[in-house]
């Protein structure tokens, strides 16, 4: 197989996770894959198998007004059709709203290749605006089948746009992770002999972090040989560094950045815990389970509920229930039995969403569009 994967940037994030997992894994399988990016090279965060070609096209500039930002996906368009004339892959999947829609446009009339686009969010809780709403809705029509992370994203797809064919395909787990740099030492930051309660994401205000400060602020006295990380980097940063301090906390919870090596911090941690308001899939809490963490979450839409089984191998919580979050924490906190008994079931995610089986389910697409 053929295989050309295009997304704006391989950084940080967990469709570039994805990305890089799902490519490393076919070209180990012995397939011709090649990663497109719009963004340059020196942003790569994830390492890539030698096997994988990797091509940069370099256009990823922000827009400073319309005009500039039709131009400049004009000559995005038209660079990457250029790409899929000299590669001529028998499929070009794309990672990501924006990407799946220049892919429609690039790939008009090049009947030998194969398109799939890929949805990485819940569609309703990321609004594009007018335009890009309305160009989705057309353009996934002329892609050969578009992929949801969710049912509930999929159906969505049916309803708003006019794509073909609609599947749905969970994310992928690679247990054990492979470290690569930044690294950050878990033994800089935590202290020895203390529980830790680990949250992951990009600081910003769907993953609720300052909603995640109070809550453990409210449990510091009762837990006083409970400690919390935050591991990530974003826009939040300075306004979540002084919640920090105004609270007292610098010396209870911690925000290192982002780290290469977070198969080290989940090895360190005794809870997990996601506080975002909406996701697409959470990469970061199918790790966290396949490294046997036990896990709280908001049922928020959507992924926590396709991967936690409540009360089995973790504690689902309404969304954006503050006080149910708290209580759920407090009672696993408080439970070193409970939280045992999640962590011996949690890390089945390994088998559940093994790459190899989420791999099968996106060739079959593959197979299906070829017909």
């Amino acid at each position: 197989m053929k295989l050309l994967i295009f997304i704006s940037s391989l950084a940080s994030g967990g469709a570039e996770r994805v990305t890089a997992n799902l490519a490393n894994y076919w070209a180990e399988k012995g397939w011709d894959v090649t990663i497109v990016t719009l963004a340059s090279q020196r942003d790569d965060f994830y390492e890539l198998s030698p096997a994988v070609k990797r091509i940069a096209l370099e256009l990823d500039s922000e827009s400073k007004n319309v005009l500039v930002g039709l131009t400049q996906n004009i000559r995005r368009i038209f660079a990457l059709r250029r790409v899929l004339r000299q590669t001529q892959p028998d499929i070009a999947l794309a990672m990501m709203t924006g990407a799946n829609i220049l892919l429609a446009f690039a790939s008009m009339g090049l009947t030998q290749t194969r398109t799939v686009g890929s949805e990485r969010t819940y569609p309703p809780q990321c609004p594009l605006g007018v335009v890009w709403e309305w160009l989705r809705s057309k353009s996934y029509g002329h892609l050969d089948a578009v992929v949801a992370q969710t049912n509930e994203g999929a159906l969505w797809l049916k309803i708003h746009t006019t794509a073909k064919r609609v599947a749905a395909i969970h994310n992928p787990v690679r247990w054990p992770l492979t470290n690569q740099l930044p690294h950050v030492d878990v033994k800089n930051v935590c202290r020895t002999g203390r529980n830790l309660l680990l949250a992951i994401g990009r600081l910003s205000s769907e993953k609720q972090f300052c909603l995640l400060i109070d809550n453990f602020h409210s449990l510091t006295n009762r837990y006083s040989d409970w400690d919390m990380v935050i591991l990530g980097e974003g826009p939040l940063r300075s306004e979540l560094e002084a919640q920090v301090r105004e609270a007292g906390l610098g010396n209870r919870i911690f925000l290192p950045g982002r780290a290469g090596n977070v198969g080290d911090w989940y090895e360190r941690a005794n809870l997990y815990v996601l506080s975002s308001h909406f996701e697409g899939f959470p990469n970061t809490l199918l790790e966290a389970m396949s490294y046997g963490l036990p896990v709280v979450s908001f049922d928020c839409d959507t992924g926590p509920r396709d991967i936690i089984r409540h009360d089995v191998d973790g504690s689902l919580v309404a969304a954006q229930d503050k006080e149910g979050l708290t209580a759920a924490l407090d009672l696993l906190m408080s439970n070193s039995t409970m939280r045992k008994r999640y962590a011996e079931r949690a890390v089945e995610v390994r088998e559940r969403f093994a790459i190899q089986r989420v791999a099968d389910k996106w060739e079959e697409v593959f197979m299906e569009v070829r017909k």
